[in-house]
């Protein structure tokens, strides 16, 4: 009997012993846009709560080119794209809340721009400015640019350049708003491979020594005012997935990642929309969420809706979080109305929206416009919702109900763009500034540093191990004790 248990045993330690060593290659890892789970928490007790230019500083990468995608790390390879432009048409005439160029060309945001409205999850997203949208212009100027696409690999522990490749060179296929870049979209690895969606300029597949394998156009399409394009690809399962929401032809799409080759498409009743997908693993099923007027959940297999929910609210900007038994999500409000914030109770089928004026229904476990959603992606930690608005406003609402914990902003704050994250009962944001802001986690607010770094920065964090990569308009930046 002992000589069998001892045989039982061996298989069973190798076991737990493979599924250590997979969770820490998994916590090492940054993959895609908010991280392998799409909940922006690390849980490295060595992460620093403290940097600025000279401090926790563990090198720095020049990026001379533009872009709001957000980095990507896998190994000791950190990814990210951009755009370069080497032919610009000369600047329209702007007026008052718009951007303008400085002597370099570069648009920064005019002077005591309107108050009302939010920016962009990951840069600008179109339709958030100041003022609320403005009248479609048709400017066809950008068919006489030239640009170059980029991706880049940078090592992640000396912050030296492995390699960089030009995806695409030549005119954009489609304008975009003087404040968005065409390099807005974040990139996605499984470690084999890296992908980088350039919106209407296309999908392009890299092995990790930077040889294309393949490329996919799938489509050029108009966007609202022209505005440009934002939603950035997820990889579930060797199947990567990219909502394409635009005013003339909307669909998600299913792509196996291996070949490039489409799997599915499933054509979507929406216009514009900048929200990132989100696999949802709950106890029930795993299933894809997109963001939208309407709020729908895919299978992930066969591209059918499993349900969907009529949001209050204008474009879907920030994505989802979840845990096993819920999903909470919603949409930016506007002039004519508050978004709407929900909870969604893990099994729901079929046409989920609240009836008249109710808060809940039978898979709504609740509701509220009080959440005080931004541009940014919402932060699910320890049972509350962390919610920051693109002028600084930080809400705090409780997980089980959705009531307001509390309110609070912090004087001074730039315009905030890029999606919190967790870490060691603390809670991380930055501004546009360059100052990313520490606040202690929990029901009752209390600053606990702030750090300052000289860039700006519109991007969202990655975090692998002991440190974390931030992507500034001027440079990469690598930060660790």
């Amino acid at each position: 009997m002992k000589q069998k248990n001892k045989f039982i045993f061996i298989p069973l330690f190798t076991a737990v012993l493979l599924l250590l060593i997979s969770s820490c290659t998994h916590s090492g890892n940054w993959p895609q846009f908010r991280g392998p789970d799409g909940n922006v928490i690390a849980a490295n007790k060595n992460l620093p709560d403290t940097w600025g230019n000279d401090k926790n500083i563990k090198w720095t990468y020049d990026i001379q080119a533009t872009g709001w995608s957000s980095p990507v790390i896998w190994g000791n390879r950190v990814f990210f794209t951009s755009t370069f432009p080497e032919k610009v048409a000369p600047a329209p005439q702007t007026g008052p809340g718009e951007p303008r160029p400085d002597e370099d060309g570069n648009r920064e945001p005019a002077q005591n721009p309107p108050k009302g409205g939010q920016g962009p999850q990951q840069g600008p997203r179109p339709g958030q400015e100041p003022g609320g949208p403005r009248p479609e212009q048709n400017d066809t100027s950008f068919k006489a640019e030239i640009y170059r696409w980029d991706v880049t690999c940078v090592d992640l522990g000396t912050g030296k350049e492995m390699w960089k490749q030009t995806a695409y060179h030549g005119s954009p296929k489609s304008g975009k708003q003087q404040m968005n870049t065409y390099a807005s979209e974040t990139p996605v690895t499984d470690g084999k491979r890296v992908y980088a969606y350039f919106g209407m300029m296309g999908l392009y597949c890299y092995d990790m020594e930077g040889k294309l394998l393949w490329q996919s156009d799938l489509g050029s399409f108009k966007t609202q005012a022209g505005w440009g394009t934002g939603s950035s690809p997820i990889l579930y399962q060797d199947i990567l997935y990219i909502q394409i929401d635009n005013e003339e032809h909307s669909f998600i799409a299913a792509i196996d990642a291996a070949t490039g080759k489409e799997k599915w498409r499933s054509e979507r009743d929406e216009k514009t929309n900048y929200s990132t997908p989100f696999v949802w693993k709950n106890k029930v099923r795993s299933e894809l969420i997109a963001g939208g007027k309407t709020i729908r959940s895919y299978d992930l297999n066969t591209g059918k809706v499993i349900w969907e929910l009529k949001a209050v609210g204008e474009q879907a900007i920030p994505s989802p979080i979840a845990d096993m038994e819920h999903l909470y999500l919603g949409n930016e409000g506007g002039d004519q109305a508050k978004g709407k914030f929900y909870s969604v109770i893990a099994g729901a089928e079929g046409d989920i929206t609240p009836k008249d004026s109710s808060a809940t229904s039978a898979w709504i476990e609740w509701s509220t416009s009080d959440a005080g959603l931004g541009s940014g992606s919402s932060l699910l930690y320890k049972g509350f919702i962390y919610n920051i608005g693109g002028r600084g406003e930080i809400t705090v609402i409780s997980a089980v109900d959705g009531k307001q914990i509390y309110k609070n902003r912090i004087n001074g704050m730039g315009s905030v763009w890029a999606t919190a994250w967790a870490c060691n009962d603390k809670i991380f944001f930055y501004d546009e500034k360059g100052v990313t802001h520490v606040i202690k986690a929990g029901a009752q607010f209390g600053q606990v540093a702030e750090n300052k770094l000289g860039d700006k920065f519109w991007a969202s964090v990655a975090i692998a191990g002991d440190k974390l990569v931030l992507r500034g308009v001027e440079k990469l930046w690598c930060i660790g004790k």
